[in-house]
Protein backbone atom coordinates (compact mmCIF):
# COMPACT_ATOMS: atom_id res chain seq x y z
CA UNK A 1 0.00 0.00 0.00
CA UNK A 2 1.11 3.43 -0.91
CA UNK A 3 0.75 6.64 0.86
CA UNK A 4 -1.59 7.59 -1.73
CA UNK A 5 -3.75 4.29 -1.53
CA UNK A 6 -3.60 4.66 2.41
CA UNK A 7 -5.03 8.60 1.50
CA UNK A 8 -7.71 7.31 -0.28
CA UNK A 9 -8.38 4.32 1.95
CA UNK A 10 -8.42 6.98 4.96
CA UNK A 11 -11.04 9.20 2.78
CA UNK A 12 -13.41 6.52 1.96
CA UNK A 13 -13.70 5.06 5.61
CA UNK A 14 -14.29 8.35 6.91
CA UNK A 15 -17.10 10.64 4.69
CA UNK A 16 -16.54 13.51 6.86
CA UNK A 17 -12.68 14.06 5.64
CA UNK A 18 -12.44 15.08 2.50
CA UNK A 19 -9.64 13.88 0.23
CA UNK A 20 -7.27 17.11 1.17
CA UNK A 21 -8.14 16.50 5.00
CA UNK A 22 -7.22 12.67 4.78
CA UNK A 23 -3.90 13.66 3.16
CA UNK A 24 -3.48 16.34 5.68
CA UNK A 25 -3.79 13.60 8.43
CA UNK A 26 -1.26 10.99 7.00
CA UNK A 27 1.26 13.68 6.16
CA UNK A 28 1.03 14.60 10.02
CA UNK A 29 1.14 10.76 11.38
CA UNK A 30 4.37 10.62 9.26
CA UNK A 31 5.93 14.00 10.17
CA UNK A 32 5.58 13.30 13.77
CA UNK A 33 7.24 9.86 13.42
CA UNK A 34 10.08 11.65 11.37
CA UNK A 35 10.30 14.25 13.96
CA UNK A 36 10.60 12.19 17.10
CA UNK A 37 13.35 9.42 15.41
CA UNK A 38 14.92 12.34 14.11
CA UNK A 39 15.20 13.53 17.84
CA UNK A 40 16.53 10.10 18.88
CA UNK A 41 12.77 9.33 20.10
CA UNK A 42 11.47 5.92 19.68
CA UNK A 43 7.94 5.62 18.64
CA UNK A 44 5.37 3.23 19.82
CA UNK A 45 2.02 2.60 18.70
CA UNK A 46 0.05 -0.16 20.34
CA UNK A 47 -0.54 -3.32 18.22
CA UNK A 48 0.85 -2.06 15.42
CA UNK A 49 4.26 -2.04 16.15
CA UNK A 50 7.11 0.46 17.28
CA UNK A 51 10.45 2.45 15.20
CA UNK A 52 13.44 3.07 16.54
CA UNK A 53 17.37 3.84 16.27
CA UNK A 54 19.85 1.34 15.48
CA UNK A 55 23.56 2.37 15.55
CA UNK A 56 26.00 0.51 12.83
CA UNK A 57 29.64 1.02 14.30
CA UNK A 58 31.98 2.84 12.00
CA UNK A 59 33.71 -0.38 9.44
CA UNK A 60 36.43 -1.35 7.36
CA UNK A 61 35.09 -2.28 3.45
CA UNK A 62 36.14 -2.54 0.25
CA UNK A 63 35.46 -0.77 -3.07
CA UNK A 64 33.79 -4.40 -5.22
CA UNK A 65 35.89 -3.31 -8.29
CA UNK A 66 39.02 -2.20 -7.36
CA UNK A 67 39.58 -3.92 -3.90
CA UNK A 68 41.26 -0.76 -2.23
CA UNK A 69 39.71 -0.88 1.65
CA UNK A 70 37.10 2.20 2.41
CA UNK A 71 36.22 3.13 5.93
CA UNK A 72 32.85 3.85 5.99
CA UNK A 73 31.74 5.80 9.46
CA UNK A 74 29.21 4.82 11.60
CA UNK A 75 25.80 5.94 11.14
CA UNK A 76 22.35 6.21 12.53
CA UNK A 77 19.37 3.53 11.02
CA UNK A 78 15.64 3.95 11.36
CA UNK A 79 14.38 0.47 12.35
CA UNK A 80 10.47 -1.24 12.55
CA UNK A 81 9.83 -3.79 14.65
CA UNK A 82 6.31 -5.14 14.66
CA UNK A 83 4.35 -6.07 17.27
CA UNK A 84 2.92 -8.98 18.61
CA UNK A 85 -1.30 -8.39 17.39
CA UNK A 86 0.21 -7.26 14.09
CA UNK A 87 2.01 -10.52 13.85
CA UNK A 88 -0.23 -12.75 14.79
CA UNK A 89 -2.69 -11.25 11.95
CA UNK A 90 -0.38 -11.19 8.97
CA UNK A 91 0.47 -15.02 10.05
CA UNK A 92 -3.53 -15.97 10.48
CA UNK A 93 -4.27 -14.21 6.88
CA UNK A 94 -1.35 -15.02 5.16
CA UNK A 95 -1.22 -18.58 3.79
CA UNK A 96 2.32 -20.15 4.10
CA UNK A 97 3.85 -21.12 0.76
CA UNK A 98 5.02 -24.82 0.22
Amino acid sequence: MTRSELTILLAEHFPQLVQKDAEMAVAKILQAIHAALAEGNRVEIRGFGSFGLNYRPPCQARNPKTGAPVAVAGKWTPAFKAGKELRERVNAAVAPTP
